[in-house]
């Protein structure tokens, strides 16, 4: 919109009081704009354009804007992403990083096409090496402690130098503890290190399930063959793999491989409307938002704690419109999320560049490591065979939307006061009961063995 100082409480308004990005852009079109995000635009903006207080220090932008520009956000995950577009498509991306203090986050790669593979951990994406980058890692110590608890399971090398294979190689620490097959010395052949080298690609792969299930299986053979201790130290061994396995969060994968659905609070433009805003990670890139209606989506348990009556919550059904001819076909809640993820596929780019991508993933790295409790929003990954989670992300989607589950209160039937009984069909046997007086308003409570009282038509009591 445009800004008129003389018209400044007319035109800020007009601007929303809910959390977003905004731009102030002066005559000049060569001028770099004022850029920001905010938990309240309007509220901002007036601090920034109305008049100045006399003797006041604060930054006053009254004088110099001209035009006004700004996109309501409904997350604080939505506001990062919108502002680094927005920085990148105004001062580029070097700037971007600066202004929003990314960094790349750190990785494990394996460097498969070398003639002796090794792992380390790094936090620089090449495209030579990104189908073997498994990361994002919350930081180096972490990326490095899971590096050296997977290296403890198998006999690959530590060595960063780039070996010059000689049967009159000294060797190094690792190899004189067995801890390294040490293809410096020709102690192995080329074929049975690189079988090594596989069988630590498929353990970061599929986060230690290749070795644990052949550990596993091995140790169930041995146990049924009555071979105790033999099972005994494979269980050792099993507990062994699985705490390395565990020092790694199932976010991290190949990075061709890294997909996610990211489900956050949509802008609240239309208050009646219960919308979701939906992310699609893909490849370590991010699309969206794209607006995710929740109607049709039978939340109800996670709503209220009375069941699955559609009497507790009659509005989470859609309605069919009837028409003179057949009746049109309602597109399904999981229908409509598949498209839209569709939708959000098709716009990513195949081939992203590296720089972008570094971007997005710091991004992602800032708000799925934070503590739990200050992580707004929810993740779901995709299933073993790369199909998503559609009834999961429906119910996220509507917990984003409807709000938490409330739990019902509790009855107090102590306090309770003591309620009336009568007898029905007193003195006959198998019929006779106790049931409870209800009280009417406007009548007395029938007490057992007294009729009530009910007025004539002329006003007399019976």
């Amino acid at each position: 919109m445009e800004f008129e100082a003389e018209r400044a409480a007319e035109i800020l308004r007009e601007v929303p009081a809910l959390p977003g990005v905004f731009a102030l852009r002066g005559e000049v079109p060569k001028a770099e704009p004022y850029l920001t995000r905010t938990t309240d635009l309007r509220r901002r903006m007036t601090r920034l354009l109305a008049p100045p207080e006399s003797q006041s220090k604060r930054l006053n932008l009254r004088d110099r804007v001209r035009f006004i520009e700004y996109t309501v956000t409904g997350s604080d995950f939505e506001s990062h992403l919108v502002l680094y577009d927005a920085a990148a498509a105004i001062f580029g991306h070097i700037e971007a990083r600066r202004r929003l203090r990314l960094h790349t986050p750190f990785f494990l790669r394996l460097t498969m096409q070398h003639a002796h593979p090794r792992v380390y951990s790094t936090n620089r994406l090449s495209k030579r090496g990104l189908d073997h980058t498994y990361g994002p890692f919350p930081s180096r110590a972490a990326a490095e402690r899971y590096c050296d608890a997977v290296l403890d399971l198998f006999k690959l090398r530590r060595c960063y130098e780039d070996l010059e294979v000689s049967p009159t190689h000294p060797g190094c620490a690792y190899g004189e503890m067995k801890m390294c097959m040490a293809p410096c010395n020709t102690s192995c052949t080329s074929e049975e290190y690189a079988a090594e080298a596989r069988a630590v690609e498929a353990f970061f792969a599929t986060h230690g399930e290749s070795m644990l299930a052949a550990i596993g299986a091995e140790r169930d053979h041995a146990s049924a063959e009555m071979e105790f201790e033999k099972a005994a130290a494979l269980h050792d061994q099993f507990q062994k793999v699985k705490s390395a396995a565990s020092l790694a969060d199932p976010l991290v994968r190949p990075l061709p491989q890294l997909a996610a659905v990211i489900v956050q609070a949509a802008s609240k433009r239309d208050a009646e409307v219960q919308e979701a805003a939906i992310f699609l990670l893909k490849a370590g890139c991010i699309a969206g938002p794209a607006r995710l209606s929740t109607l049709g989506v039978r939340a109800v348990k996670e709503q209220t704690s009375v069941g699955s009556s559609l009497f507790a919550q009659p509005l989470m059904l859609q309605a069919i419109p009837l028409d003179e001819g057949p009746v049109a076909a309602v597109e399904s809640p999981e229908v409509r999320a598949e498209q839209l993820l569709a939708g959000l596929d098709a716009r990513l780019h195949p081939t992203p560049d590296l720089a972008s991508l570094s971007d997005h993933l710091s991004l992602l790295r800032r708000w799925y490591y934070r503590p739990e409790k200050q992580r707004a929003g929810e993740v779901f990954l995709p299933n073993a065979d790369g199909s998503w989670p559609i009834r999961r992300i429906l119910r996220g989607a509507a917990r984003m939307a409807i709000g938490e589950p409330k739990a019902m209160a509790e009855t107090q039937r102590d306090q309770a006061p003591e309620a009336k009984m009568k007898i029905l069909h007193e003195g006959r046997e198998g019929v006779e009961r106790m049931v409870p007086v209800v009280s009417k308003r406007g009548k007395r409570a029938k007490e057992p063995g007294l009729a009530a009282e009910s007025p004539t038509s002329n006003g007399e009591t019976v």
